[in-house]
């Protein structure tokens, strides 16, 4: 979120404007960064609903906001068919593997367990299936032969930030 915050402020995203900040937790850190940085943002708790009931909840506020394109970004849940279809190939999540290798949680993990030589990132539409969207873009990181789960997370999470940008800004051109 922040690394999309900057670049639309420094014009790396033209004509882009970061709406509103939403999360389902009270603690999260990307809602008190946002509100620092002068970005509307609010928490949609779950408060014991089904998702549909949740989601139905988010897309309101979503289209109050005449939201074009939805971000994830740290968002670790599978949306509900209700949401897809409000946001119909206008929802991007960034996964830190090299899809269609390791979907899901822990990819890095799963990386380092099945001693691939080369991860990365992969910015992709969202749609039922869990993490196989339609790709828009992938950045190679070499794993390195004394890599644990932090080591090549940190490296991973730094082109996320480049990947995720020039994704955006090519979908929204």
């Amino acid at each position: 979120m922040l690394a999309l915050s900057d670049a639309i402020r420094a014009g790396r995203i033209s004509g882009a404007e970061l709406a509103i900040v939403v999360s389902d937790k009270a603690d999260a850190r990307g809602v008190q960064l946002a509100k620092e940085r002068g970005h509307e943002a609010i928490v949609i708790e779950r408060r014991g609903r089904t998702r549909e009931e949740h989601e139905r909840e988010i897309i309101s506020v979503l289209k109050e906001h005449q939201i074009d394109l939805v971000c994830l970004a740290g968002y670790m849940r599978l949306l509900s068919p209700c949401f897809i279809e409000a946001f119909k190939m206008r929802i991007l999540n960034i996964h830190p593997s090299l899809l269609p290798s390791f979907p899901g949680l822990d990819a890095q993990r799963q990386a380092l367990e099945h001693g691939v030589k080369v991860s990365g990132c992969t910015v992709h539409y969202v749609d039922e299936t869990l993490d196989a969207g339609p790709i828009i873009a992938q950045r190679a990181v070499p794993v390195l032969e004394h890599d644990t789960v932090e080591t090549l997370s940190a490296r991973i999470l730094e082109q996320e930030h480049m990947l995720y940008v020039e994704a955006v800004a090519g979908v929204l051109n």
